[in-house]
């Protein structure tokens, strides 16, 4: 088993994605890590050929490290719907064709219904994959899960993605209608955050952070 190697300093954050990039700085902050992210160091999207989440972080990550010669932080991450055998998944994205997730959060709707399972099996979960890799090939993974529901119509404008779309279990909120705080703020007891990208990163914090 590989030994867990402390993460400090300077490390890109391997997201174009304004989104991931704004929760991935909040969830660092605490540790005094400072961030660039690909976007802001003019790095090409690699092709993640990957699949699955972990291979797609990697693939992300390694790109990051290998152009900017920094340690770097890779998210993959997406929305699987039971009723369509884990569809979207790691083509979440993808289905938001040019970031249109109205469009995807409408298609997927679509499809839970020709699959009929709009009043009944609604369930989903978010799966997050994050990829640490370093310079001289060192590499780390954590993934995290929340369950919950698919909901109809999408609630709430706050997050990114698919989040209006997506009730966790035990909430009364969407992750569209909670703050950025509520979706992923990691408690200051130590136990488990809510979403799946905050589960991931309390796995990274304590074996590369604390």
């Amino acid at each position: 088993m590989t030994e867990h190697r402390r993460l400090t300093g300077k490390i890109v954050i391997a997201t174009h994605n304004a989104g991931k990039l704004r929760e991935m700085r909040e969830l660092l902050e605490p540790y005094g890590i400072e961030a660039v992210s690909a976007g802001e160091l003019h790095l090409p999207e690699p092709e993640e050929t990957g699949t699955s989440f972990i291979a797609n972080a990697l693939i992300k990550a390694r790109a990051a490290t290998q152009a900017s010669g920094l340690p770097a932080f890779a998210d993959d991450s997406g929305l699987c719907v039971d009723a369509l055998a884990g569809d979207p998944g790691i083509y979440s994205a993808r289905w938001a064709n040019g970031g249109d997730f109205a469009a995807a959060m409408a298609l997927v709707h679509e499809k839970m219904q020709q699959a009929g399972a709009i009043d009944q099996d609604r369930g989903a979960h978010f799966f997050s994959a994050l990829a640490v890799t370093w310079p001289d090939g060192h590499e780390e993974t954590f993934e995290g899960k929340v369950f919950g529901q698919i909901v109809w119509p999408p609630r709430g404008d706050k997050g990114f993605g698919y989040d209006p779309f997506f009730l966790p279990d035990g909430h009364t909120l969407t992750f569209g209608e909670m703050t950025s705080e509520e979706k992923h703020g990691i408690p200051a007891d130590g136990s488990e955050a809510l979403s799946h990208r905050a589960r991931a990163f309390q796995m990274l914090a304590r074996a590369c952070l604390d």
